[in-house]
């Protein structure tokens, strides 16, 4: 589970998660974007082997 909040906030659901028996690991936005990447990529993976020139012809926009 990833819980995104206002640090603010961050102190008391930490202390309420590990009451409840989980482990609380912060991160960054940086780590966040990364797992919400990943995350869609596996929702869209079609397991399809596509050339790598194709890949950057479609992230350049050319076609």
């Amino acid at each position: 589970m990833v819980v995104k909040i206002k640090r603010k906030n961050s102190q008391l659901i930490s202390r309420l998660l590990k009451e409840l028996g989980g482990d609380v690991l912060s991160i960054n936005d940086e780590q966040y974007e990364d797992l919400t990447l990943g995350r869609l990529m596996d929702e869209v993976k079609t397991n399809e082997d596509v050339d790598k020139d194709l890949v950057f012809k479609k992230l350049r926009n050319e076609r």
